[in-house]
């Protein structure tokens, strides 16, 4: 049994649930206007606004590497002809460190603020935490989706990002 099905399934189920975070961030939105306008008070909407476009973009961030939505500088790498190889292998292993550290740091960021205690500033006072963690999980998967990538490419020549459209034709 492979674990490619496994991770490309984890790594899209993380892209439905940020943009069903992009959808609670709509509906967080007309609950505000609908407030403004009917001169009810929601204090905390902004915050939970920001909670969830944080939430959404890291766990977007797996999803988007492997379907190829990322930056990449295509062209350059495509000038490179037979070097093409060591490019992407000096990019993949950078960007799988940086990852690693963000992901490390994401999680260590969540214990310590469920260990001091840390509430948000907002008047919604709600534990850092619990927030927190969206973005640690996206971070995860991310340095995942880069050791993914980076094991597929020393393994067997290529990375499991999908081709980008400029690339150029499909041989």
């Amino acid at each position: 049994m492979t674990i490619r099905p496994f991770l490309d399934r984890l790594y899209l189920a993380s892209g439905i649930l940020a943009a069903i975070c992009l959808v609670a961030i709509l509906c967080v939105i007309v609950m505000q206007m609908v407030a403004r306008w009917s001169l009810i008070s929601l204090p905390g909407l902004s915050e939970y606004a920001g909670y969830l476009m944080a939430a959404s973009s890291f766990l977007a961030f797996a999803y988007a590497l492997n379907s190829g939505s990322h930056i990449r500088v295509s062209l350059i790498l495509s000038a490179l002809g037979r070097h093409r190889y060591w490019a992407e292998l000096w990019c993949m292993v950078i960007g799988t460190v940086a990852a690693s550290y963000l992901a490390w740091y994401a999680i260590k960021a969540i214990y310590w603020s469920l260990k001091f205690g840390d509430i948000s500033q907002g008047l919604d006072a709600t534990p850092i935490w619990i927030v927190q963690i969206p973005v640690g999980i996206g971070a995860v998967l991310l340095a995942v989706s880069f050791w993914d990538n980076l094991i597929s490419l020393l393994l067997y020549g290529r990375d499991n990002i999908r081709a980008e459209k400029l690339d150029g034709p499909e041989v």
